[in-house]
């Protein structure tokens, strides 16, 4: 059996991790031209779900490493004022442990060696009528494979021609995500799990990624063959507003100054944040959401994963972990069709049921957690 996958995100990453554990063949199709062709997004919590799936399908000479490369994400939620006066709490919370993503993507890119091909943007896909699939490629090319796994983000082709139907929804409001480097001062503003400034009209949300271990240290003590990232701890922040149009990483230097005319009055230590953003990791952010939709039926060779199948806002943080717990799912799946105890469409019909009865409760969720983050009009 061979599986093609649409994507190299931590989604598509982590199934081609626990498909080689099953022993299945994997070919990861990315359409980006090298790892390092854009930033990935910042901090992301990996909670009890998201962080047993991954265990499940990472090597395990490679969990001390995950473990040394993350770090707390645990303690009181609470909202203040733009002069950091507490307006109220709203819990605490444990959300397991905090990774960078970018680091993460790293990782899960070890050991999988030329299964991962850059440069390859699947377009399309035919269904043969031998009962195998063709992903069709941007530059003209193609692969076949016996499934083709759409894990290619919330702008999927995949999702486009297997549901055209399916909608996407973007939030009303922009929204600017920047990263400045941990300092003593930086941190107090975050004394817990993450802290909600509430101004008129605009909202900032903060959240430490305090690395346990520096990364690319703890790679070259724990895993030598594997080189990660020189990343720093950070504070990551979020500014959602109703009225700033959206701007590419290049604009970044405009983006600032409108951000701290807004901020005009704030409490310097907000200002300052801003002002000393990393500019290559700060960018214009752009919240969506999928509808839920019905299975779509039959016994096809397609299936989808992550947020090409239900995206959803930050708010709840359960992105990346139904992401990764869809990968442990498809992969055990077809573990069980690669030892010969279940037939390839019966058990993609049964993963794509589970996946999106729990998928979109995880977007209701996070729809329901959004209003505690963004600004009052």
């Amino acid at each position: 059996m061979r599986v093609l996958v649409a994507g190299a995100g931590i989604g598509g990453l982590c199934l081609a991790h626990g498909l080689l554990r099953a022993g299945v063949d994997v070919r990861v199709l990315e359409r980006e031209d090298d790892p390092h062709s854009r930033y990935q997004g910042f901090r992301i919590a990996l909670n009890g779900p998201g962080l047993a799936a991954l265990h499940a399908c990472l090597p395990e000479r490679l969990h001390p490493l995950l473990a040394a490369v993350t770090g707390p994400m645990a303690g009181e939620r609470r909202v203040v004022d733009p002069q950091l006066r507490e307006v109220r709490r709203l819990g605490a919370v444990d959300e397991g442990t905090a990774t960078d993503r970018h680091v993460l993507r790293r990782l899960l890119l070890a050991g999988l060696g030329d299964r991962v091909e850059f440069g390859k943007a699947v377009v399309g896909y035919a269904e043969r009528a031998d009962g195998t699939v063709e992903a069709r490629f941007g530059d003209g090319g193609s692969a076949i494979g016996d499934l083709l796994v759409g894990a290619d983000g919330v702008g999927s082709a995949v999702r486009r021609q297997l549901l055209p139907e399916a909608e996407v929804v973007t939030v009303p409001g922009n929204s600017v995500l920047g990263r400045t480097p941990l300092t003593e001062r930086f941190a107090a503003l975050v004394p817990g799990f993450g802290t909600v400034v509430a101004g008129a009209g605009v909202s900032m949300l903060l959240g430490r990624m305090e690395f346990r271990r520096p990364p690319r240290l703890a790679a070259e003590e724990l895993a030598p063959d594997i080189r990660l990232p020189d990343t720093a701890s950070y504070l990551r922040w979020v500014v959602m507003l109703p009225g700033l149009a959206p701007a590419e990483p290049k604009d970044w230097a405009g983006v600032r100054d409108e951000l701290l005319a807004l901020l005009d009055g704030w409490h310097p230590d907000l200002v300052d944040l801003v002002r000393g953003a990393d500019v290559v990791n700060s960018s214009a952010l752009t919240v969506r959401y999928a509808k839920p939709v019905p299975h779509w039926g039959g016994t096809r060779r397609v299936t989808l994963l992550g947020d090409a199948i239900h995206p959803m806002p930050p708010s709840g943080g359960r992105g990346a972990n139904t992401a990764l717990r869809d990968a442990e799912l498809l992969s055990r799946s077809l573990a069980a069709v690669q030892r010969g105890e279940v037939e390839l469409p019966a058990a993609v019909e049964e993963y794509e049921r589970r996946m999106l009865d729990y998928g979109f409760a995880a977007v209701a969720e996070s729809l329901a957690r959004l209003p505690d983050f963004t600004p009052a009009r």
